[in-house]
């Protein structure tokens, strides 16, 4: 039957973020890779499967991945975590997440050999080699059909997909100069403070402490730190003081922040930022009802009034949690569906949690 006479039974549109595929979790030699963030390769296979198989095979479904979906600033190129990142040095690192996932592509690939579906693909801050042309036609050439690309904003029928890096003040991009070009042999990425920051600052820690930008609430963890591991609480704050001053007094087109903009980039950003504010702002439009969000690596869900909605997506990586609440290890495979109806003009948004198939066993994590 072609496709201009079997039409959807229905629509749907699913949104995750922050699943932060690096380069596998075995590395060449057989070793555990401290670094990688995500474990849960079969599960987004199952994911991508269950929703184009059984009661989803007649419907249109589309796949959003909202930011942060490979982790680049994770991966190293050639034994170094670089930030003079060019078009050929971004390819090689794709390439390496690539060979750490291949079912995970191949899932995609099958998803669209199918009609009505889709997969686009919002960048965000720990992604921003995707705007690389060259890396857009590698990936659509694994995946063996072309992905949407959408560089902030994905905006469609009413809902507002954005990572959320924009809103915050140490990872912003500056949307008028995604490159650096002056002056160099080729175009470099145009990193914000927070990519900088991560790679020569944060990585040197996790090099010791792989969890330390993944526990909550951060106040907790210092004053954990602060009476049992203050020789490492020292060791940071030597590296932070250190690299501070060495950006302040660069000549470097790099590095391109005054004392002034440090100083309102660390009294505004978070751990864990709050966007809900941003979302409210952008939910101010009458075009929009729902705004989602990712980058926060936390949950949400918030309603103003009978119809504007926010929704968080939180992430498919592991938290750890001080907060006697909630104490331990986290992790929920969350994600948001828009659900079309030919009752309602609007599609309706609901935050769902992926539990996956039984297993019988499976590998426990261990970093």
């Amino acid at each position: 039957m072609s496709d201009e006479i079997r039409r959807p039974t229905k629509k749907i549109k699913l949104i995750l973020s922050d699943l932060h595929l690096g380069r596998g979790r075995l590395l060449a030699d057989g070793s555990m890779n401290t670094l990688e963030e995500f474990y849960f390769s079969d599960k987004l296979v199952e994911f991508i499967q269950y929703y184009s198989s059984g009661a989803f095979r007649e419907s249109d479904v589309e796949i959003i991945f909202n930011g942060d979906f490979l982790n680049f600033l994770q991966v190293d190129y050639r034994g170094h975590f670089l930030t003079s990142i060019t078009e050929s040095i971004s390819i090689e690192v794709l390439k390496t997440i690539v060979n750490g996932h291949l079912q995970v592509f191949k899932a995609m690939g099958d998803f669209l050999s199918q009609p009505f579906r889709k997969i686009t693909y919002v960048i965000g801050n720990h992604d921003q080699s995707m705007m690389f042309q060259g890396c857009r036609d590698y990936l659509d050439q694994i995946v063996g059909l072309p992905l949407q690309y959408k560089n902030i904003i994905y905006f469609v029928d009413g809902i507002h997909i954005e990572h959320g890096h924009m809103h915050e003040a140490a990872n912003r991009v500056d949307p008028r100069k995604f490159f650096l070009k002056q002056g160099l042999p080729e175009p470099i990425l145009n990193l914000p403070f927070g990519s900088h920051f991560f790679i020569e600052l944060v990585l040197k820690v996790k090099e010791k402490y792989p969890h330390v930008d993944k526990i909550r609430p951060f106040d907790a963890m210092m004053k954990w730190a602060f009476f049992n591991e203050p020789k490492m609480l020292l060791k940071a704050f030597g590296l932070l003081f250190k690299y501070l001053y060495s950006i302040l007094f660069a000549n470097d087109p790099r590095y391109k922040w005054t004392l002034k903009k440090l100083f309102k980039i660390f009294v505004n950003s978070a751990i864990f930022p709050d966007l809900s504010i941003s979302a409210k702002k952008i939910l101010s439009d009458d075009r929009i009802h729902s705004v989602v969000f990712g980058h926060t690596h936390v949950y949400e869900y918030k309603k103003w009034g009978s119809r504007k909605e926010y929704f968080n997506t939180g992430t498919w990586t592991e938290l750890t949690s001080l907060d006697v609440t909630s104490l331990g290890r986290i992790t929920k495979l969350t994600y948001v569906m828009f659900d079309y109806s030919d009752i309602d003009t609007e599609p309706h948004g609901r935050l769902k949690e992926w539990r996956g198939f039984h297993r019988i066993e499976e590998d426990v994590v261990v970093a």
